[in-house]
């Protein structure tokens, strides 16, 4: 009589636990706290300057038009005025050429350049701290990652005989957490960076175009 060997084999894994954006950070370590801070402070002044430069972008179609009939008809005050309710960096620019009338051109555009170097400096407010945490986050992850390099190793030093592969891959996982939290940071940090200098940007060529075309204006003939 023969007899057949079953084999029953279990098919089903077994469980794992799963990893948490919050057990991440706290994993981490102390230099994680830096580096969120960086990533608050980034996300703040993003928010805040996008508001600002949405402000400050805004157009009033007639405003160049009204400036120029006020210039012709001599009626400065009223131009002055417009100006000031107007309140936007291009409105500031032309407020400061009206002030200047009367002088020679060269004093004139030169006023509005420096208001212009004003302006653009406000509309860059932050951008420093954009810039230094876009290069700094990634290699404070770094170092993160190479202090608990050590640590693992240490730890493993010290286990002796008992040392096993679970005492230095622990390690290693929390060690890497910086530099996946830094490298984050860093990359939100760079693209609002460029984001926001292209809208500075074009701020400028707007309040270049508004330039010359005040200049003009004044070397016009009165109707």
């Amino acid at each position: 009589m023969k007899y057949h060997k079953i084999i029953i084999c279990n098919t089903q894994t077994p469980n794992m636990e799963t990893l948490s954006l919050w057990s991440l950070v706290m994993d981490g370590g102390y230099i994680m706290i830096p580096l969120a801070l960086m990533l608050i402070v980034s996300i703040y002044i993003f928010v805040e300057r996008c508001l600002a430069i949405s402000r400050a972008s805004k157009e009033d179609s007639s405003f160049m038009q009204r400036i120029r009939d006020y210039v012709h008809e001599g009626d400065l005050e009223s131009a002055r005025q417009l100006c000031k309710k107007t309140d936007t960096p291009y409105a500031r620019l032309i407020l400061k050429g009206v002030t200047r009338i009367g002088r020679p051109m060269q004093d004139v555009l030169v006023a509005i350049e420096n208001t212009g170097n004003i302006e653009v400096a406000k509309l860059g407010k932050g951008f420093t701290w954009l810039s230094t945490t876009a290069a700094g986050a990634p290699m404070l992850g770094f170092l993160g990652t190479v202090t608990g390099m050590i640590e693992a190793f240490y730890a493993l030093a010290m286990a002796g005989t008992g040392a096993n592969i679970i005492v230095l891959s622990s390690g290693i996982y929390q060690a890497l957490v910086t530099t996946v939290a830094g490298l984050i940071v860093g990359i939100v940090a760079l693209f609002a960076y460029n984001f926001l200098v292209s809208r500075v940007n074009r701020v400028m060529t707007g309040m270049e175009t508004k330039t010359m075309e005040f200049m003009d204006l004044l070397n016009e003939p009165a109707a």
